[in-house]
């Protein structure tokens, strides 16, 4: 056994950290300054689910599947974010949705099973850590999970997901794709919207998942209900951000955009720790996340390195 030592997972913040489509930018001013009054003090204003951040329950959803009103971040346990932890290595192609299948592979080749997730961090690296940028690649073309991962994450009991990913939702299950209040069916690296372009590559049926109204013509009011409706019942629509809800509405936390030495602690078991700020009535929160692992059992890859503006 060797030393314990700490794993950086946190993407650096700064004035030029790439943010999610529609978010203002950072701004960081100075209110002192050593030239003039002997101390810095500086400012910051950013939307909280900027970089790598934490979202509760209340950022989705009114009400959890309990029947309560979706707690915020001051009301979730000061350990919700952080425990006993394993980084599962997800195998998917470009722009896939993650399905159990591929969570129960990840699993195998890290010598865990599924139930022995019970109470458990899960950290998952599908490698999208390392094209964090301000880019289409990054943000429009990511892998992600969506409402049969979430129903796996419940199922086998964890404690918290933490995704290397822009969100806890692939992107087109996100106001990115036709989904949501917000919704802005944006265009793709080919001038045409997402959807299009999503359904030219993976098929109709496949775009489906995404999409309420074309899942009830291709499969039926009931197939939709069957994989939906407890979502609907709450309220929620069933194709925004499913994987978002089930996870949250069933207390299971999530971090978003995870990164850092994330290579480091792939594949291992480690102790995850994550703190949001004690924000009263906050929907979420900036945080620092760091993997506690013997130094003998950490992955021999080199130090992750950043140029924002051409991440690598």
């Amino acid at each position: 056994m060797g030393k314990k030592v700490f794993v950086d997972l946190t993407h650096p913040f700064s004035a030029d950290t790439p943010r999610w489509p529609y978010f203002d930018k950072p701004l960081i001013d100075s209110a002192h300054t050593m030239a003039k009054g002997g101390v810095l003090t500086q400012r910051i204003s950013c939307t909280m689910h900027t970089g790598t951040h934490c979202d509760a329950p209340r950022h989705v959803m009114e009400i959890e599947f309990d029947g309560k009103r979706a707690r915020y971040t001051h009301e979730m346990p000061v350990d919700a974010y952080t425990g006993e932890a394993v980084c599962l290595e997800i195998n998917v192609g470009r722009w896939e949705l993650i399905q159990p299948h591929h969570l129960e592979d990840a699993c195998l080749r890290a010598n865990i099973k599924p139930e022995e997730l019970a109470g458990m961090v899960v950290c998952l690296n599908t490698g999208m850590h390392r094209k964090f940028d301000d880019s289409k690649e990054y943000y429009h073309y990511s892998c992600g999970t969506g409402v049969e991962a979430g129903k796996w994450f419940v199922k086998n009991k964890v404690k918290c997901v933490a995704m290397d990913m822009q969100a806890l939702d692939h992107p087109l299950h996100t106001a990115m794709g036709n989904n949501g209040a917000t919704r802005m069916n944006l265009l793709g690296a080919s001038g045409r919207p997402l959807t299009e372009e999503y359904t030219e590559q993976f098929g109709e049926e496949a775009y489906a998942e995404f999409d309420k109204e074309l899942y009830i013509k291709l499969h039926g009011q009931a197939a939709y209900d069957e994989k939906f409706g407890d979502l609907e019942a709450i309220g929620c629509w069933g194709t925004w951000e499913p994987c978002h809800k089930q996870m949250l509405g069933h207390g299971i936390v999530g971090v978003e955009n995870l990164g850092g030495n994330l290579d480091k602690v792939s594949g291992k078991r480690f102790r995850f720790f994550c703190f949001p700020l004690r924000w009263y009535l906050g929907d979420g929160s900036m945080v620092r996340c760091v993997a506690e692992i013997d130094e003998d059992d950490m992955n021999n890859v080199p130090e992750r390195t950043y140029s924002y503006g051409g991440c690598i």
